[in-house]
């Protein structure tokens, strides 16, 4: 019976953009994070007493800033290499070999297959073949699984890929294969890497994601960390999940339908933020909560929102101390106000609110709004054009839904006047 644990996506000393702008944010941690959560696999090696570790690409997020990156991972190496752990690593489109121009000697005990061809790697004891081959460039858009070699029946076979299997949302189509093309390839284990979230496409055999061991923002929400395969007699009986990460990210919704005030809104998300904090999670969490629903407290929130999202920070510092950062706070709740009985109104307010509610996006003011924000657009750098929080200054539904944003504040503002709140 032996262990090992299948990693990837560590992206070591991954850059941090634009969290500076976030208040609170423990850049810091954050900043430092890829490494603990390295660290963490290490330990994690060395207490279950492994035999060997797979790394399935993107070790490092890009080229080194300088050596002090390459000068880490080293270290973590020699570490294994004095318990007699073994590490197979292989490039991914991150850390391709044509991409990385700075390089160090790495321990004898890592094993870095062939980026031309695939290479097959034995360790004799515990009788197992590590099948791999890492990228040069870093958009390889060949297949690369089906050139892999046959399985050696006297070992335990392991594949070790960077790839988007049968096309992954959200990421690059790099080495793409169908899961038809690593099952037909015999193997016992197929150690994947690229996609960010654990999956695993296929059991006996075993075919896993282990996903990235360290969240980097919300779009890497939820447990991070790699996985631990047991083999005995030649047979996987166990596949975990182990979580290595040192600050997680949340996504937390608060549904305030029916609230009437603002206090009540804050009684709720206290509710949401002390459910995460009870689940006893070693780690500090990074929450994004957003507010919505139809609710009475809507006119308070929409019109004085960076005094209630400052309020919830106050509330989560209290509550998690320090252990709680709030990124971002969203209200996206609707007003319970009848709005089509006062729009009937035969005042000034009633009139107001119906030349607002009837003003028009058309055509000619979207190419008036292109033309003034066209000069911006071209000076955002390239981080800020793609994503979640991308600005899409060249896209029409931004403007669409942004003037829908001004109605909806106006009206906000004269309903509030007008109904004495």
């Amino acid at each position: 019976m032996f262990k090992f644990i299948h990693s990837a996506d560590i992206h070591l000393d991954s850059p941090l953009i634009g969290l500076q702008q976030y208040p609170g944010a423990p850049v810091e941690e954050i900043r430092g994070a890829t490494r603990q959560a390295l660290k963490a696999l290490v330990e994690l090696a060395l207490a279950e007493e492994v035999a060997f570790v797979l790394i399935a690409g993107d070790l490092y997020d890009r080229d080194w800033k300088d050596y002090n990156t390459g000068l880490f991972f080293t270290a973590q190496m020699s570490r294994l290499r004095e318990a007699g752990i073994q590490v197979f690593l292989i490039s991914g489109n991150h850390d391709a070999a044509s991409h990385m121009t700075k390089h160090l000697r790495l321990p004898d005990n890592v094993f870095r297959p062939s980026h031309q061809a695939p290479e097959s790697m034995i360790l004799e004891n515990p009788g197992v073949v590590v099948h791999g081959q890492g990228f040069y460039t870093k958009a390889v858009t060949e297949n690369l699984a089906v050139k892999f070699p046959p399985p050696r029946p006297d070992l335990f076979n392991i594949g070790l890929l960077h790839t988007s299997a049968d096309g992954r949302p959200g990421h690059e189509t790099y080495a793409p294969c169908t899961l038809e093309d690593l099952l037909a390839k015999g193997y016992d284990y197929w150690a994947l890497g690229h996609v960010h979230k654990r999956e695993e496409l296929h059991q006996d055999p075993w075919v896993v994601y282990p996903g990235n061991i360290q969240g980097r923002n919300i779009l890497e929400a939820g447990p991070k960390g790699c996985t631990l395969v047991t083999v005995d007699d030649g047979k996987v009986t166990a596949v975990d999940h182990i979580d290595l990460d040192i600050l997680r990210w949340v996504r937390c919704e608060v549904d305030a339908t029916g609230t009437e005030n603002a206090q009540e809104v804050l009684d709720l998300v206290f509710m949401h933020l002390a459910a995460e904090a009870a689940k006893g999670i070693d780690c500090p969490l990074a929450i994004r909560l957003r507010v919505h629903g139809s609710c009475g407290a809507h006119l308070e929130l929409s019109t004085q929102p960076e005094h209630w999202a400052n309020e919830i920070r106050a509330l989560s510092t209290d509550l998690g101390g320090g252990n709680i950062w709030l990124e971002k706070i969203r209200f996206k709740t609707t007003t319970e106000v009848n709005l089509e009985e006062i729009l009937t109104r035969q005042d000034a307010l009633g009139g107001l609110l119906r030349s607002i509610q009837d003003l028009s996006v058309n055509d000619r003011l979207l190419d008036d709004l292109e033309r003034e924000f066209d000069d911006l657009h071209r000076k955002l750098p390239p981080e800020m054009k793609f994503g979640e929080e991308a600005i899409k200054l060249d896209d029409r539904e931004t403007y669409r839904q942004a003037m829908g944003d001004v109605r909806h504040l106006l009206l906000a503002h004269l309903l509030k006047r007008g109904t004495g709140q």
